[in-house]
């Protein structure tokens, strides 16, 4: 035997018995939607607006992060020497690694092999930056990288 009608009952008559009128009985116990036309509650249709709300995606998730290369859809050519630059020390001449210019693994591997066969090519120097590019935009601040290092 199933104990919803017995609940059903003692609260019906709990409720009932009272010798408070219904409107204002609606406003002590809840709303009014709670109360069937003969003074029954009805248990198993809970409310819906005490649910939470659902939501599509995640308020507090953190957008995805593409290096700069994979957001504009840029590959890397040994013949533009004007963008291999940018990742290329202006002083040294050497090579920027991830944690300073952001590149995913697959792009920097691709930015390295391409700086090489510029250089390679004799279209970059190998231990200094072309002057014409030097005041360049920079896609990147050297001096404030991701991840610290020992230099």
């Amino acid at each position: 035997m199933s104990l919803l009608p017995k609940i059903r009952t003692i609260i019906n008559n709990v409720i009932c018995s009272s010798n408070i009128p219904l409107g204002i009985r609606g406003t002590i116990y809840g709303s009014v939607r709670g109360f069937s036309k003969d003074n029954e509650i009805d248990i198993t249709n809970p409310q819906t607006e005490d649910f939470p709300i659902e939501l599509d995606k995640n308020p507090y998730e953190k957008p995805k992060i593409q290096c700069i290369l994979c957001k504009h859809n840029i590959n890397p050519d040994y013949k533009n020497v004007r963008l291999l630059s940018q990742f290329q020390s202006s002083y040294t001449g050497r090579i920027y690694g991830r944690h300073i210019t952001g590149l995913c693994a697959r792009k920097q591997k691709l930015v390295e092999s391409e700086i090489t066969k510029a250089q390679n090519a004799g279209l970059m120097p190998y231990m200094t930056k072309i002057i014409d590019f030097v005041n360049d935009p920079q896609l990147f601040n050297p001096d404030h990288p991701s991840r610290p290092h020992s230099y």
